[in-house]
């Protein structure tokens, strides 16, 4: 991204998954070309979610990042709406043969095509790409150089509680039986996570820059432990109960992701901001990758209940150590307001006044 441009490897990550999906139409046997379409499907994933963010991070100023970033994030939302429900409603049928997936992957082929050309159309970045190394070693000094601080903690944290949705629902509605008549228990699920997170999402847009990107972190941090802890009563006899913890979680996603990203990107310069989004990233994805075995061992020795207070506590444990590496932040800023006579949160006037140091 830093060398050849995000729009060039947005289209490339597209490419990507486009070969991954249309692949499966000839797999006729579980052999190494499975895998390899696995990793298209995955790698071309990560490459367009990476290079999208660095984009509109590159193109929006910076009094309004956070909230551009929220923007593009509710395009994912948009996507974990109408992907379940053109899941169940391909493969829904009593038996389901490969002319049911082949229809799944035809349609999921077919619809990068609009995207495709909404990149082309896209406006060139003001940064001109940099001529730099493409080593693994360049990357680790600019990481160095531009290291972010505690907020990979909050990226490793959301990629555990991403498990939830993408590795463990479906076993988790079929271990305990849960059944609605009618109803698909993971399209619920979705339809509950994703519509409401996005409801959140636009309507407190704009509220990360009025009382500050931390404490909204923090809040979403909080509601999402809460979330996980409220898995705890749903059962076999109360299926309904899966509403609450979906609101719960779906409004903590709301709150935690372009908050997370906006203040994980603000160290890095804008000509390696693709370092920047790719470090994030990645601990996010490490969130996923070593929290799924060691949750799903507990999940199958103590139960599901278990697993998800264990998400909890994580959420939990990260939000108290962010928010204690953030109170210098706070005092500093609220050192400067009372220097300049500026108004506080709270709506009164400070008094200025010399505090050495303030700045």
């Amino acid at each position: 991204m830093n060398r050849i441009g995000t729009r060039a490897t947005w289209s490339l990550g597209l490419v990507l998954f486009g070969v991954g999906s249309l692949g499966n139409l000839w797999v006729v046997e579980l052999n190494w070309t499975i895998y390899l379409l696995r990793t298209c499907l995955v790698v071309g994933a990560a490459v367009v979610f990476n290079s999208s963010l660095t984009y509109i991070t590159l193109t929006t100023p910076v009094r309004r990042r956070t909230e551009a970033i929220g923007i593009l994030g509710a395009g994912g939302f948009l996507g974990m709406l109408l992907g379940p429900f053109l899941g169940d409603l391909i493969l829904s049928g009593g038996v389901r043969t490969a002319g049911h997936f082949g229809v799944l992957f035809w349609v999921t082929t077919v619809a990068l095509v609009v995207p495709a050309l909404l990149v082309c159309c896209l406006r060139r970045p003001p940064l001109t790409p940099q001529k730099s190394s493409l080593r693994i070693g360049e990357f680790v000094r600019t990481v160095w150089l531009y290291w972010p601080g505690p907020i990979l903690l909050c990226c490793l944290a959301f990629g555990v509680c991403m498990t939830v949705p993408f590795v463990f629902l479906a076993s988790y509605v079929d271990k305990l039986g849960l059944q609605i008549p009618g109803l698909s228990m993971v399209g619920l699920f979705f339809g509950c996570y994703a519509g409401w997170g996005l409801t959140v999402r636009v309507a407190l847009r704009r509220l990360p820059d009025r009382i500050g990107r931390r404490k909204v972190l923090l809040v979403g941090l909080t509601t999402m432990a809460v979330g996980m802890f409220c898995f705890a009563p749903v059962s076999a006899a109360h299926p309904w109960w899966l509403v609450l913890p979906a609101l719960l979680c779906g409004t903590g996603h709301a709150l935690i992701f372009h908050t997370m990203a906006s203040l994980a990107l603000e160290s890095f310069p804008q000509e390696v901001r693709g370092s920047g989004s790719s470090l994030s990233l990645i601990m996010l994805d490490v969130g996923m990758i070593a929290g799924a075995p060691l949750l799903g061992k507990i999940a199958q020795s103590y139960g599901f209940p278990w697993m998800y207070g264990s998400i909890g506590v994580v959420c939990l444990s990260v939000a108290l150590v962010y928010a204690y590496s953030s109170l210098r932040v706070w005092r500093s800023r609220r050192q400067i307001r009372l220097i300049h006579g500026e108004r506080t949160p709270w709506g009164t006037v400070a008094v200025a006044a010399e505090v050495p140091g303030a700045l």
